[in-house]
């Protein structure tokens, strides 16, 4: 084992080797002084470095390898490895420099290593690329027996093995009821009555209309908290008429003036699915986006409902994302979301955007199940908060 004073003698003359284009000499020092001794990370480094440099890859390699053994995530290192074994196991290069850019550190890198980078993630998008299509091509049986859900989750795992998307979980900012199928959005197959709201598409768009239209109708922020309240995901929007709410039913109670307007969207409303919670639900809205104008991301309050839209006015370009899936909203094509799952939305156009938003319970509750979820959040005062 080297003392440390012979370390540190053994390791200025690596350098001073080095210096001199002795690299042999040099790498024969350091590992003089690791002998015995493992002492970190970065003198492992310079050792792969002249091992590399002396062509003599393998032992590079193994170098590298014993500096990961103490920083496993260190980007130099992994980027290091990465280009070693180009030459020695090329078929694994792809998935090394996806490895070691994973571990990228935000900002700018040095002007040498952007080359490098430049050429890594040339080698990484073509190993992803032919591992998709080898995933395609193995689930391309199944995917096409499968039916609609079917499809989408077989196509998503492959997505998700591949790191193009990752997993979401309902998070919801209040209750959270234990046991319930977690999905971004829900397969229209649950949701029989969804042809008849779009059917009926026509017709709430001129009630929508002539309700904003009439000056008796009570148009407010869709967004309204105090500011004292911690509840900072919503506060660019709060109390701002850049997204503004036509409330039909808002926490349980009929809003008069507006559902007058719209009787034949109240009479629709009526046969659909929705929670009956006393200060809570149901809710249903006519949410008005401004142009121009971002939804930041955010989670609901309670996971034992869902939330539905019916696009009702679109102009071109306004998205909506909820957890790893973005959609634009169609008009008349309507879908039902978690909305405890992280969602946003843009208005990118410069026309406004209104879309009919309501609450409807998650179809894998029973009937036993919707009345203590009703009973409990009733009992909390109805804290649901809306939509």
């Amino acid at each position: 084992m080297s003392a440390p004073d012979d370390r540190t003698t053994q390791l200025a003359a690596a350098d001073a080797a080095a210096a001199a284009g002795n690299l042999a000499e040099a790498a024969s020092l350091i590992e003089a002084a690791l002998a015995g001794e493992d002492i970190g990370p970065a003198v492992w480094l310079r050792l792969a470095g002249l091992r590399r440099a002396l062509r003599q890859p393998r032992r590079a390699l193994d170098a590298v390898h014993k500096a990961l053994a103490h920083a496993p995530f260190d980007f130099v290192a992994l980027s290091l490895r990465a280009g070693l074994l180009e030459k020695l196991e090329p078929e694994h290069a792809g998935e090394a420099w996806a490895e070691a850019l994973a571990q990228r550190p935000q900002g700018a890198l040095p002007q040498g290593m952007m080359a490098s980078v430049v050429h890594g993630e040339a080698l990484r998008d073509g190993w992803l690329a032919g591992r998709a299509d080898r995933f395609a091509e193995a689930a391309e049986a199944s995917e096409t027996a499968a039916d609609a859900d079917a499809a989408w989750k077989i196509a998503r795992f492959r997505s998700n093995v591949l790191r193009q998307t990752r997993v979401w979980h309902s998070e919801p900012t209040h209750y959270h009821f234990p046991g319930l199928v977690e999905r971004e959005y829900h397969p229209r197959a649950r949701f029989p009555w969804l042809a008849e709201l779009e059917a009926a598409t026509a017709v709430v768009r001129a009630e929508m209309q002539h309700a904003i239209a009439s000056t008796r109708a009570e148009l407010v922020p869709y967004i309204e908290y105090g500011e004292h309240e911690a509840l900072a995901q919503w506060r660019p929007l709060n109390h701002s008429a850049d997204w503004t709410a036509l409330h039909l039913l808002r926490k349980g109670a009929v809003v008069e003036a507006n559902a007058a307007l719209c009787p034949q969207t109240m009479a629709l409303l009526a046969r659909l699915p929705q929670p009956k919670i006393a200060g809570a639900s149901p809710n249903a809205m006519f949410s008005l986006l401004a142009p121009h104008t971002a939804i930041p991301p955010h989670v609901g309050v309670n996971n034992a409902r869902l939330v539905c839209h019916l696009p009702l006015v679109v102009p071109a370009g306004c998205w909506f994302r909820v957890g790893g899936e973005t959609r634009e909203w169609r008009e008349g094509a309507a879908f039902v979301f978690d909305d405890t799952v992280e969602h946003e939305a843009m208005n990118p156009s410069d026309a406004l955007r209104v879309v009919l938003i309501f609450d409807v319970w998650h179809p894998d509750l029973g009937e036993a199940e919707q009345q203590a979820v009703a009973a409990v959040i009733a009992a909390d005062g109805g804290l649901d908060g809306g939509l």
